[in-house]
This record gives C-alpha cells, structure tokens and sequence, in this order.
C-alpha cells in the first residue's frame, strides 16, 4: 500500500476521543510513508486528519467538489486538492488515488462511501482493504448490523471478512497490508418455486 483513503466525519464528534484517533492515525501514516487520500475538507475530523499528517511530514491529496470548495471547506494547507464536479466523481477518483479504505467515525457521508466500496469490493470490481478503525467501539453497532444481515440472509458470511475492523490503528494498517481478498459468486440462486 502507498496510498490510504480515509473516509470521516465533517464534524469532530463529542468529546477527545475521536480527534486524538484522527491524529493518531494521520501521525501514523505519515510516519509510515503512507500518502493520505480524503474529502478534502478543512473541517471536523477531516481536517484535523489532514493536518496531522502534513505536520509529521507526509503528503495528503484532497478530492472535492467544486460546491464545497465554493463554501470554503476546503483545506488549502494539503499537498495537493483536486476539483471535481459532482460526489460520484469525487468518490470514484478517490477511490482510483487509493489501495485501502479506512473508516474512521463520521456519520451519513463517511457510512455511503465506505458501503459503497465494500460493494465495490463483493460486486468484484476492486480488491483492496475496507477496515474500520474501531474508535472506543463506535462501530460496534454498524457490525452487530452487518452480522444480523448476514444471519437473515443479506450478507453472505464469508463477504463480512472483507470489512476488517480494530481499535488500533497500527493493527488496523498492518491487517490491511497482509489482507488477501475474498472471492465468491455473490448471487444466489433463486428458491425453487412451490
């Protein structure tokens, strides 16, 4: 891996614990060569994000749409902002620059693009590391969720190892470098008809 996409909250979330995970992990990256792609954003975890990296010495490319960039969200202190015109666009070059996703909390936005690479990744279309970086167990009932879909049918179980979830970050990154992705037929056939 060269390149981590990390998806996140547009705000900083309640108390420390989510912004020192977002500098932990944005030192991290940088200390282990590890370029940051993101939103683009100046605000919430995502800039706090971006910031630690850039100030441990590493490089952060930021995608945006041209609407944000217009409400003067997007961070100017990154390494590079590119500018797109629409979210699919954004999400698809992001996903392009990347060869791992991380979830780090958010809310609405961060939970779409990260379904929506895990989709990618059952549908076949890429097989690079999804992970969630379980911060004081945020995502815990995103899991539960995702194992009860599994268990009524929604999920087969084997796609649920390509979501690889820890509360540490170093972890979290070391899982993503030996991960080895699943494959399988994902449709099922129908039920016989009675």
């Amino acid at each position: 891996m060269k390149r981590v996409c990390v998806f996140c909250g547009s705000r900083p979330g309640v108390g420390e614990v989510y912004v020192d995970a977002a500098v932990q992990l944005g030192r991290l990256l940088a200390s282990r060569g590890l370029e940051l792609v993101y939103g683009g954003g100046n605000v919430g975890l995502m800039g706090i994000l971006a910031d630690a990296v850039m100030e441990a010495g590493g490089r952060v490319i930021g995608v945006m749409p041209d609407f944000l960039v217009r409400k003067e969200i997007a961070h100017q202190g990154i390494t590079s902002l590119e500018i797109v015109t629409t979210m699919h666009e954004r999400k698809q070059r992001m996903a392009e620059l990347s060869d791992g996703f991380v979830a780090l909390p958010g809310g609405f936005g961060t939970l779409d693009e990260l379904c929506e690479v895990l989709t990618w990744a059952q549908l076949g279309i890429h097989a690079k590391p999804c992970a969630l970086l379980n911060v004081d167990g945020f995502f815990d009932p995103f899991v539960d969720f995702l194992a009860h879909a599994a268990r009524q049918g929604f999920i087969k179980p084997l796609h649920l190892e390509m979501l690889l979830c820890d509360r540490n970050p170093a972890a979290l990154l070391a899982r993503m470098q030996a991960f080895q992705p699943v494959y399988s037929d994902k449709w099922a056939k129908r039920p016989a008809a009675s």
